[in-house]
């Protein structure tokens, strides 16, 4: 199966607000934060300590933070060394992925839709992610996670 077209940051900013019941947030900086019912899903964050070049120790200026339903997931996502995904230790125990703005164009627009709309999933309300998944004709995540 052919890949779709590579993903832009763009992408992350129309994805997120294409899901149902979002706010942008100015974050600090003027970094975006997307939230569903007061809720972070996808955070634009501001160069962090934790989040550096390992040869340089230059703060990475362009991290994305996406939430993930399960520690499995996350797992899923950083385990692969041919993936963008990161971590770091401030995330241990987080529900959350990173990646870099830089790194964006790794994925097709397919993959970063599947990644936003599973951010959304894991924040919004139960009830909120029910209906969405009945809309588009997906199992609820109660029904996914036994398949």
């Amino acid at each position: 199966m052919a890949a779709g077209r590579k993903a832009r940051v763009r992408d992350v900013h129309d994805l997120a607000m294409a899901m149902p019941h979002v706010t942008r947030l100015p974050g600090s900086r003027g970094r975006p934060v997307y939230q569903v019912g007061g809720r972070s899903f996808v955070i634009f964050r501001n160069p962090r300590p934790d989040a550096a070049d390992p040869v340089t120790g230059e703060r990475y200026p362009d991290v994305i933070v996406f939430w993930v339903g399960s520690q499995a997931d996350k797992e899923a996502l950083v385990g692969d060394e041919n993936s963008p995904w990161f971590t770091t230790p401030h995330f241990d125990g987080h529900p959350s992925v990173l990646l870099r703005e830089a790194d964006v164009e790794r994925l097709d627009h397919d993959e970063l839709a599947e990644i936003v709309q599973d951010a959304w999933l894991a924040r919004a309300s139960a009830s909120r992610a029910r209906a969405w998944l009945a809309a588009h004709g997906l199992p609820s995540t109660e029904d996914r996670g036994r398949a």
